[in-house]
Protein backbone atom coordinates (compact mmCIF):
# COMPACT_ATOMS: atom_id res chain seq x y z
CA UNK A 1 0.00 0.00 0.00
CA UNK A 2 1.12 3.53 -0.38
CA UNK A 3 0.66 5.55 1.97
CA UNK A 4 -0.86 8.78 1.32
CA UNK A 5 -0.92 12.08 3.97
CA UNK A 6 -4.54 13.74 3.12
CA UNK A 7 -4.03 17.39 3.93
CA UNK A 8 -7.36 19.87 4.79
CA UNK A 9 -9.62 16.73 5.06
CA UNK A 10 -13.13 16.90 6.00
CA UNK A 11 -16.09 14.57 6.99
CA UNK A 12 -17.31 14.77 3.20
CA UNK A 13 -13.88 13.96 1.39
CA UNK A 14 -13.89 10.76 3.61
CA UNK A 15 -17.07 9.96 2.45
CA UNK A 16 -15.59 9.11 -1.41
CA UNK A 17 -12.00 8.49 -0.93
CA UNK A 18 -13.05 5.87 1.92
CA UNK A 19 -14.88 3.66 -0.71
CA UNK A 20 -11.84 3.80 -3.89
CA UNK A 21 -8.38 4.14 -2.00
CA UNK A 22 -7.94 0.69 -0.69
CA UNK A 23 -9.07 -0.50 -3.93
CA UNK A 24 -6.31 1.46 -5.89
CA UNK A 25 -3.67 0.70 -3.62
CA UNK A 26 -3.90 3.37 -1.14
CA UNK A 27 -3.07 3.79 2.53
CA UNK A 28 -4.97 7.55 3.54
CA UNK A 29 -3.83 9.56 6.62
CA UNK A 30 -6.10 12.01 7.24
CA UNK A 31 -4.55 15.53 8.17
CA UNK A 32 -7.26 18.40 9.24
CA UNK A 33 -4.12 20.68 9.05
CA UNK A 34 -3.54 22.83 5.87
CA UNK A 35 -0.49 21.92 3.84
CA UNK A 36 2.45 24.52 4.95
CA UNK A 37 6.49 25.04 5.33
CA UNK A 38 5.33 23.83 9.41
CA UNK A 39 3.15 20.24 8.26
CA UNK A 40 4.69 19.19 5.47
CA UNK A 41 6.34 17.16 7.98
CA UNK A 42 3.51 15.66 8.88
CA UNK A 43 4.10 13.48 5.32
CA UNK A 44 7.35 11.87 7.23
CA UNK A 45 7.00 8.40 5.96
CA UNK A 46 4.72 8.93 2.74
CA UNK A 47 5.05 8.88 -0.81
CA UNK A 48 2.77 11.37 -1.77
CA UNK A 49 0.30 13.95 -0.55
CA UNK A 50 -3.21 14.76 -1.56
CA UNK A 51 -4.08 19.10 -1.29
CA UNK A 52 -6.64 21.25 -2.22
CA UNK A 53 -7.49 25.03 -2.97
CA UNK A 54 -6.04 26.72 -0.22
CA UNK A 55 -2.95 24.82 0.39
CA UNK A 56 0.75 25.99 0.02
CA UNK A 57 3.11 23.99 -2.67
CA UNK A 58 5.37 26.88 -2.87
CA UNK A 59 8.86 26.43 -3.07
CA UNK A 60 9.26 26.07 0.71
CA UNK A 61 7.00 23.29 1.33
CA UNK A 62 8.06 21.31 -1.65
CA UNK A 63 11.29 21.72 -0.54
CA UNK A 64 10.03 20.37 2.91
CA UNK A 65 7.93 17.30 1.34
CA UNK A 66 10.99 16.40 -0.82
CA UNK A 67 13.16 16.09 2.32
CA UNK A 68 11.18 13.95 4.28
CA UNK A 69 10.37 11.25 1.24
CA UNK A 70 7.19 13.05 -0.78
CA UNK A 71 6.98 12.04 -4.44
CA UNK A 72 3.98 13.69 -5.74
CA UNK A 73 1.46 16.20 -5.20
CA UNK A 74 -2.22 14.86 -5.74
CA UNK A 75 -4.48 18.09 -6.44
CA UNK A 76 -8.07 17.56 -6.02
CA UNK A 77 -9.25 20.69 -7.23
CA UNK A 78 -8.77 22.42 -11.02
CA UNK A 79 -6.96 25.39 -9.68
CA UNK A 80 -2.75 25.33 -9.70
CA UNK A 81 -2.26 28.90 -8.32
CA UNK A 82 -1.05 27.46 -5.08
CA UNK A 83 2.09 25.03 -6.98
CA UNK A 84 5.04 26.74 -7.70
CA UNK A 85 5.13 23.84 -10.70
CA UNK A 86 8.99 25.34 -11.46
CA UNK A 87 10.14 24.35 -7.84
CA UNK A 88 8.01 21.00 -7.67
CA UNK A 89 10.11 19.52 -10.63
CA UNK A 90 13.32 20.80 -9.42
CA UNK A 91 12.17 18.77 -6.01
CA UNK A 92 11.49 15.83 -8.40
CA UNK A 93 7.37 15.88 -7.08
CA UNK A 94 4.88 15.20 -9.54
CA UNK A 95 1.81 17.29 -9.21
CA UNK A 96 -1.26 15.95 -10.94
CA UNK A 97 -4.82 17.67 -10.83
CA UNK A 98 -8.93 17.35 -11.19
CA UNK A 99 -9.22 19.14 -14.47
CA UNK A 100 -12.82 18.65 -14.45
CA UNK A 101 -14.97 17.16 -12.07
CA UNK A 102 -18.56 18.55 -12.33
CA UNK A 103 -18.86 21.83 -14.49
CA UNK A 104 -22.47 21.64 -13.97
CA UNK A 105 -21.91 21.98 -10.22
CA UNK A 106 -20.19 25.47 -10.27
CA UNK A 107 -22.16 26.70 -12.93
CA UNK A 108 -25.22 25.91 -11.35
CA UNK A 109 -24.04 28.00 -7.61
CA UNK A 110 -22.84 30.92 -10.13
CA UNK A 111 -26.56 30.57 -11.71
CA UNK A 112 -27.69 30.22 -7.62
CA UNK A 113 -25.78 33.27 -6.82
CA UNK A 114 -26.98 35.73 -9.73
CA UNK A 115 -30.66 34.53 -9.24
CA UNK A 116 -30.80 35.00 -5.44
CA UNK A 117 -29.25 38.65 -5.93
CA UNK A 118 -31.66 39.36 -8.46
CA UNK A 119 -34.66 38.85 -6.63
CA UNK A 120 -33.43 39.60 -3.26
CA UNK A 121 -34.08 35.62 -2.04
CA UNK A 122 -31.62 35.87 0.51
CA UNK A 123 -32.92 39.06 2.79
CA UNK A 124 -36.53 37.38 2.34
CA UNK A 125 -35.61 34.34 3.54
CA UNK A 126 -33.92 36.22 6.96
CA UNK A 127 -37.34 38.28 7.08
CA UNK A 128 -39.89 35.64 6.71
CA UNK A 129 -37.85 34.04 9.65
CA UNK A 130 -39.17 36.54 11.91
CA UNK A 131 -42.22 37.19 10.91
CA UNK A 132 -41.82 39.88 8.73
CA UNK A 133 -43.68 39.31 5.19
CA UNK A 134 -43.62 42.98 4.19
CA UNK A 135 -42.23 43.18 0.31
CA UNK A 136 -40.84 46.90 0.88
CA UNK A 137 -37.07 47.28 -0.43
CA UNK A 138 -37.71 43.61 -2.13
CA UNK A 139 -37.76 44.73 -5.67
CA UNK A 140 -36.09 42.29 -7.60
CA UNK A 141 -34.49 42.88 -11.31
CA UNK A 142 -35.11 40.97 -14.46
CA UNK A 143 -32.59 38.87 -15.90
CA UNK A 144 -34.37 38.70 -19.47
CA UNK A 145 -33.27 41.32 -21.58
CA UNK A 146 -29.58 41.44 -19.86
CA UNK A 147 -26.18 41.67 -21.13
CA UNK A 148 -24.44 39.05 -19.38
CA UNK A 149 -20.54 39.12 -19.85
CA UNK A 150 -19.05 35.42 -19.19
CA UNK A 151 -15.00 35.99 -18.32
CA UNK A 152 -13.46 32.50 -19.25
CA UNK A 153 -15.62 29.87 -21.53
CA UNK A 154 -14.39 26.79 -20.45
CA UNK A 155 -16.48 23.58 -19.56
CA UNK A 156 -17.76 25.71 -16.53
CA UNK A 157 -18.34 29.16 -18.27
CA UNK A 158 -19.61 27.52 -21.47
CA UNK A 159 -22.48 26.07 -19.06
CA UNK A 160 -23.15 29.03 -17.37
CA UNK A 161 -23.38 30.84 -20.82
CA UNK A 162 -25.89 28.58 -22.37
CA UNK A 163 -27.81 28.48 -18.42
CA UNK A 164 -28.19 32.51 -18.60
CA UNK A 165 -28.96 32.76 -22.68
CA UNK A 166 -31.57 30.59 -21.61
CA UNK A 167 -33.34 33.00 -19.49
CA UNK A 168 -33.22 35.42 -22.34
CA UNK A 169 -30.01 37.47 -21.56
CA UNK A 170 -27.67 38.29 -24.73
CA UNK A 171 -24.49 36.64 -23.71
CA UNK A 172 -20.74 38.26 -24.76
CA UNK A 173 -17.89 36.23 -24.01
CA UNK A 174 -14.17 36.97 -23.36
CA UNK A 175 -11.40 34.13 -23.27
CA UNK A 176 -8.00 34.15 -24.12
CA UNK A 177 -8.32 30.62 -26.39
CA UNK A 178 -12.01 31.48 -27.66
CA UNK A 179 -14.74 28.48 -28.67
CA UNK A 180 -15.24 30.00 -31.90
CA UNK A 181 -17.43 26.93 -32.64
CA UNK A 182 -19.41 27.10 -29.60
CA UNK A 183 -22.07 29.89 -30.90
CA UNK A 184 -20.76 32.69 -28.75
CA UNK A 185 -19.76 36.35 -28.59
CA UNK A 186 -16.46 37.07 -28.45
CA UNK A 187 -15.35 40.76 -28.02
CA UNK A 188 -12.45 41.93 -26.15
CA UNK A 189 -12.52 42.05 -22.36
CA UNK A 190 -12.69 46.48 -22.07
CA UNK A 191 -15.57 46.20 -24.14
CA UNK A 192 -17.34 43.50 -22.16
CA UNK A 193 -16.63 45.57 -19.44
CA UNK A 194 -18.77 48.64 -20.74
CA UNK A 195 -21.37 46.52 -21.76
CA UNK A 196 -22.57 43.41 -19.48
CA UNK A 197 -25.08 44.37 -17.17
CA UNK A 198 -23.94 41.32 -15.31
CA UNK A 199 -20.27 39.87 -15.25
CA UNK A 200 -19.39 36.65 -14.39
CA UNK A 201 -15.46 35.42 -13.65
CA UNK A 202 -14.58 31.59 -14.85
CA UNK A 203 -11.05 31.62 -15.27
CA UNK A 204 -8.04 30.48 -13.55
CA UNK A 205 -5.82 32.85 -11.89
CA UNK A 206 -2.76 33.67 -13.15
CA UNK A 207 -0.01 36.29 -13.16
CA UNK A 208 -1.96 37.86 -16.20
CA UNK A 209 -5.59 37.67 -14.70
CA UNK A 210 -4.76 39.04 -11.18
CA UNK A 211 -6.76 41.46 -10.52
CA UNK A 212 -8.27 41.35 -13.77
CA UNK A 213 -11.34 43.38 -11.94
CA UNK A 214 -9.10 46.44 -11.02
CA UNK A 215 -9.89 50.16 -9.81
CA UNK A 216 -10.06 50.82 -13.43
CA UNK A 217 -12.17 47.98 -15.09
CA UNK A 218 -14.56 49.27 -12.26
CA UNK A 219 -14.74 52.92 -13.33
CA UNK A 220 -15.35 51.72 -16.84
CA UNK A 221 -18.18 49.36 -16.11
CA UNK A 222 -22.24 50.61 -15.73
CA UNK A 223 -23.64 51.92 -12.84
CA UNK A 224 -25.24 48.97 -10.83
CA UNK A 225 -23.29 45.78 -12.41
CA UNK A 226 -23.88 42.40 -10.74
CA UNK A 227 -20.54 40.74 -10.09
CA UNK A 228 -20.23 36.86 -9.62
CA UNK A 229 -17.14 35.06 -8.81
CA UNK A 230 -16.84 31.36 -8.42
CA UNK A 231 -12.80 30.78 -9.73
CA UNK A 232 -10.71 32.63 -7.65
CA UNK A 233 -10.71 35.54 -4.65
CA UNK A 234 -7.90 37.23 -6.44
CA UNK A 235 -9.08 37.87 -10.28
CA UNK A 236 -11.31 41.20 -8.08
CA UNK A 237 -9.05 43.81 -6.45
CA UNK A 238 -11.25 43.59 -3.04
CA UNK A 239 -10.64 46.67 -1.94
CA UNK A 240 -12.07 48.43 -5.45
CA UNK A 241 -15.29 46.52 -5.13
CA UNK A 242 -16.04 47.01 -1.14
CA UNK A 243 -15.24 51.29 -2.55
CA UNK A 244 -17.61 50.47 -5.30
CA UNK A 245 -20.19 48.71 -3.87
CA UNK A 246 -20.31 51.87 -1.55
CA UNK A 247 -20.64 53.83 -3.88
CA UNK A 248 -23.64 52.02 -5.92
CA UNK A 249 -21.31 51.39 -8.48
CA UNK A 250 -21.80 47.69 -7.98
CA UNK A 251 -25.09 47.13 -7.42
CA UNK A 252 -25.09 43.66 -6.09
CA UNK A 253 -21.78 40.91 -5.91
CA UNK A 254 -21.98 37.40 -5.54
CA UNK A 255 -18.56 35.94 -4.42
CA UNK A 256 -17.74 32.09 -3.61
CA UNK A 257 -14.33 32.84 -3.20
CA UNK A 258 -12.12 35.93 -1.97
CA UNK A 259 -8.45 36.80 -2.31
CA UNK A 260 -7.29 36.42 1.08
CA UNK A 261 -9.65 33.53 1.99
CA UNK A 262 -7.31 30.80 3.04
CA UNK A 263 -7.54 31.25 7.16
CA UNK A 264 -11.15 31.78 7.13
CA UNK A 265 -13.35 29.93 4.05
CA UNK A 266 -14.08 26.42 5.31
CA UNK A 267 -13.60 26.94 8.79
CA UNK A 268 -15.93 28.05 11.53
CA UNK A 269 -14.64 31.59 12.84
CA UNK A 270 -17.91 32.47 14.35
CA UNK A 271 -16.08 33.19 17.91
CA UNK A 272 -13.40 34.88 16.93
CA UNK A 273 -12.51 38.52 15.95
CA UNK A 274 -12.45 39.04 12.24
CA UNK A 275 -9.11 41.06 11.61
CA UNK A 276 -9.87 41.34 7.79
CA UNK A 277 -11.77 44.82 7.35
CA UNK A 278 -12.55 44.36 3.74
CA UNK A 279 -14.49 41.08 4.21
CA UNK A 280 -16.42 41.87 7.28
CA UNK A 281 -17.44 45.25 5.57
CA UNK A 282 -18.39 43.09 2.39
CA UNK A 283 -20.22 40.89 4.33
CA UNK A 284 -22.21 43.54 6.00
CA UNK A 285 -23.59 44.83 2.92
CA UNK A 286 -27.10 43.68 1.86
CA UNK A 287 -26.09 43.50 -2.01
CA UNK A 288 -23.17 40.91 -1.22
CA UNK A 289 -23.50 37.53 -0.98
CA UNK A 290 -20.44 35.45 0.14
CA UNK A 291 -20.51 31.38 0.21
CA UNK A 292 -17.32 29.89 1.67
CA UNK A 293 -15.97 28.61 -1.94
CA UNK A 294 -18.72 25.97 -2.06
CA UNK A 295 -19.45 25.95 -5.65
CA UNK A 296 -17.76 22.15 -6.28
CA UNK A 297 -19.77 21.05 -3.10
CA UNK A 298 -22.52 18.25 -5.12
CA UNK A 299 -22.62 14.97 -4.54
CA UNK A 300 -21.89 14.33 -7.68
CA UNK A 301 -18.75 16.51 -8.07
CA UNK A 302 -17.54 15.03 -5.21
CA UNK A 303 -17.66 11.69 -6.24
CA UNK A 304 -15.82 12.51 -9.68
CA UNK A 305 -12.66 14.79 -7.73
CA UNK A 306 -12.15 10.89 -5.61
CA UNK A 307 -12.16 9.10 -8.47
CA UNK A 308 -9.77 11.15 -11.16
CA UNK A 309 -7.72 11.87 -7.67
CA UNK A 310 -7.17 8.37 -6.85
CA UNK A 311 -6.97 7.46 -10.59
CA UNK A 312 -4.38 9.74 -10.70
CA UNK A 313 -2.62 8.18 -7.81
CA UNK A 314 -2.76 4.73 -9.36
CA UNK A 315 -1.22 5.31 -12.53
CA UNK A 316 2.10 7.44 -10.88
CA UNK A 317 2.54 4.71 -8.65
CA UNK A 318 1.98 1.67 -11.72
CA UNK A 319 4.72 3.95 -13.60
CA UNK A 320 2.39 4.77 -16.08
CA UNK A 321 1.50 8.21 -17.97
CA UNK A 322 -0.51 10.33 -15.83
CA UNK A 323 -2.75 12.57 -18.71
CA UNK A 324 -3.45 14.93 -15.50
CA UNK A 325 0.21 15.79 -14.52
CA UNK A 326 1.21 19.43 -14.52
CA UNK A 327 4.33 20.77 -15.95
CA UNK A 328 5.19 24.12 -15.66
CA UNK A 329 4.20 25.35 -18.78
CA UNK A 330 1.34 28.15 -19.78
CA UNK A 331 -1.84 27.94 -17.85
CA UNK A 332 -4.83 26.52 -19.39
CA UNK A 333 -7.77 29.57 -20.66
CA UNK A 334 -11.24 29.26 -19.23
CA UNK A 335 -12.02 26.66 -16.64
Amino acid sequence: MEKIAFYDARSYDRLYFDALAPKAGLELTYLENKLTPQTAVLARGCAGVCAFVNDDLGTETLQELAGVGVRCAALRCAGFNNVDLTAAERCGIRVFRVPAYSPEAVAEHALALLLTLTRQTHRAFTRTRERNFSLEGLVGTNLAGKTVGVVGTGKVGARFAAAVRALGTTVLAYDVRPQWGAGLAYVPLPELIRRSDVISLHCPLTPETYHMLSRAAFHDMKRGVILINTSRGALIDSEALLDNVKSGKVGAAGLDVYEEEADVFYEDVSAKVMRDDTLNLLLSQPNVLVTSHQAFLTNEALQAIAETTVQNLRLFFSGDPVENELRPTAAPAGV
